[in-house]
């Protein structure tokens, strides 16, 4: 059991690691740690403020993640494995609602796309015939 817990471990540092950077605004625009979406990547500002919104979640579920390390490391057999992967299931739906929470932040910082005709018609659009121009 100590690969497992030395697993959770590294995730944990990872995960707070992020946080913390993040947290300061130091944490360099990647398209690997913190939160990534194509509307956090548009800009610096962008990316500043949805991982700054991040961290609090992401240093929780990394103390998630060193907890499920501490008991399965201490426990042993079915009881470590059944802890580590209920930690790195929590741990994962912490670091989703900070993303989810970091989207709506910059939601308003990011230019809408352009999407034309009946907006987002699948072509089904009753009045689909208003849309296009006139011959």
């Amino acid at each position: 059991m100590f690969v497992v817990a030395l697993v959770l471990f590294v995730l944990a540092a990872v995960a707070i690691a992020t946080g913390v950077l993040g947290l300061t605004g130091r944490l360099p625009r990647n398209r690997f740690v913190g939160v990534h979406t194509e509307a956090a990547l548009t800009s610096e500002e962008t990316f500043r403020i949805a991982n700054r919104v991040a961290a609090p979640t992401s240093v929780a579920a990394g103390a998630l993640l060193f907890a499920g390390g501490l008991v399965a490391y201490a426990a042993g057999g079915v009881v470590a494995l059944i802890v580590a992967g209920a930690a790195a299931v929590i741990a994962l739906f912490t670091l989703g609602a900070g993303a989810n929470a970091a989207g709506q932040a910059i939601a308003s910082l990011v230019p809408a796309e352009d999407v034309g005709g009946c907006g987002q018609s699948c072509g089904a659009c009753s009045l689909r015939d208003a849309c296009q121009p006139a011959n």
